[in-house]
């Protein structure tokens, strides 16, 4: 991809997939991880996410030690196959933010281990 990507935390995560030599003209698996600030939040999270297609997984963070990270040590994973570009992932957290913020939880970041062979 010879596109410049924006100068942003979004942007620099693209660009380190980038050099990985993903194909972005391929779908990838990506992971957008929302905190939640207690089990049904994220019990809660995962059921309206889960009606737009994604698969959720729900986990505790028990390795948060700072005292104001206590509560969001609850994440629902939501997952999805997707024709991964910039606007795409920017689009998937706001919409995923829309379900979260109501709740109290928030997305939190994303991954991917891109589709280089």
């Amino acid at each position: 991809m010879n596109e410049p990507f924006p100068d942003d935390v979004d942007g620099d995560a693209l660009k380190l997939i980038a050099e990985t030599g993903s194909d972005f003209s391929k779908p990838m698996d990506v992971d957008i991880q929302i905190a939640a600030p207690d089990e049904q939040v994220a019990i809660e999270i995962a059921n309206a996410v889960g009606a737009l297609g994604y698969r959720t997984e729900i986990y505790f963070d028990d390795e948060i030690e700072e005292v104001e990270d206590a509560a969001e040590q609850w994440t629902c994973e939501c997952s999805r196959v997707m024709q991964l570009s910039y606007d795409s992932i920017v689009a998937a957290q706001e919409e995923l933010d829309k379900i979260a913020k109501p709740l109290l939880g928030y997305v939190d970041g994303w991954s991917t281990f891109g589709n280089a062979d």
